[in-house]
């Protein structure tokens, strides 16, 4: 026996839960993902998203449609007569007449501890905070954001030094496997399903640019959190004068570190910054246009001496 499946996501994130699916003997009936995009170098070539790509090297139909507005949409969906949607961050969001478009409904690969941080951007949002736990829940979908009733919870542990890439890249495995086990259960008929609890509802809202510049000021817990919430994508940014110039650079790890002073002062020759409370090290940073440097690389290129001043 096998589960009908139309498979929905879009980045490099969907992709181990697709080819989960496929190698449990499923029938992937279509894959929907997002539009093309520009793209390139010059941002004139549209590129196909890592969803698209995986399911056209399986073999498995594609469809980019923008929105769900258009009723032949609705109508092509459900004509695919699926026993089961499953949606790993596909970004568009679906209709009820999506959602009840299948015999069994959808069911959504989700990167946090429901009900904590609903929304778009729970792993960013979950190490911003200073989480030391995390996971992938597959839900079935209703109408809301992120509230419908939780069928399978995969937990874990997030370092103290973890980023949100690498994060990211653990639950994409952790979550393709609970995906696979909970279709298992699903085609069985024992896939229980539990009601989100009404307390601790926190919401993950989309990362926005201006929130990405490093505050020195906050004590050096928050500003750590901050620096590896954000890593390596859009990334924690300070500026720097070098060359008489300011200049953006990127910081893209970090970790605590011992001393005081003024906010946003390197403290030592191997970028230790005061923070407003004690401080942190600054381990792996960007220059706009170079590549990631491990610190000693950097300050190779760009010396920074104790007393520079950090904004």
């Amino acid at each position: 026996m096998s589960l009908r499946i139309i498979f929905m996501g879009t980045p490099e994130f969907s992709v181990p839960t697709l080819r989960a699916l496929v190698d449990g003997g499923h029938e992937i009936i279509g894959v929907y993902t997002q539009p093309p995009r520009p793209g390139g170098r010059r941002g004139l070539d549209l590129q196909k998203s890592p969803v698209h790509q995986a399911a056209e090297l399986l073999g498995i139909p594609v469809f980019t449609p923008v929105n769900f507005k258009d009723p032949e949409e609705r109508e092509r969906f459900k004509a695919h007569d699926g026993d089961v949607a499953v949606v790993v961050a596909y970004g568009l969001l679906l209709p009820e007449a999506i959602l009840n478009g299948t015999r069994l409904g959808c069911y959504n690969g989700h990167a946090s501890l429901l009900p904590r941080w609903r929304g778009a951007a729970p792993i960013q949002r979950a190490i911003m905070a200073g989480d030391e736990k995390s996971g992938m829940m597959v839900m079935k979908m209703d109408k809301g954001l992120d509230t419908g009733p939780v069928a399978l919870t995969s937990e874990v542990e997030i370092g103290a030094n973890t980023t949100a890439g690498e994060l990211h890249d653990k639950l994409m495995h952790v979550g393709a496997k609970a995906m696979a086990e909970a279709m298992v259960k699903l085609e069985m008929g024992e896939l229980p399903l539990t009601p989100q609890p009404s307390e601790g509802v926190l919401y993950a809202a989309k990362i926005d640019k201006g929130e990405t510049r490093i505050d020195f000021s906050k004590n050096a817990t928050d500003v750590h959190n901050h620096i590896r919430g954000l890593a390596p994508f859009p990334g924690a940014w300070f500026e720097v004068a070098i060359g008489g110039k300011p200049e953006r650079v990127k910081v893209l790890a970090s970790e605590l570190a011992q001393g005081q002073g003024v906010a946003g002062d390197l403290l030592t020759d191997d970028l230790v910054v005061a923070c407003g409370t004690d401080a942190v090290r600054l381990t792996k940073l960007q220059k706009a246009g170079g590549k990631p440097l491990q610190a000693a690389d950097f300050l190779r290129g760009t010396p920074l001496a104790s007393g520079t001043r950090l904004t």
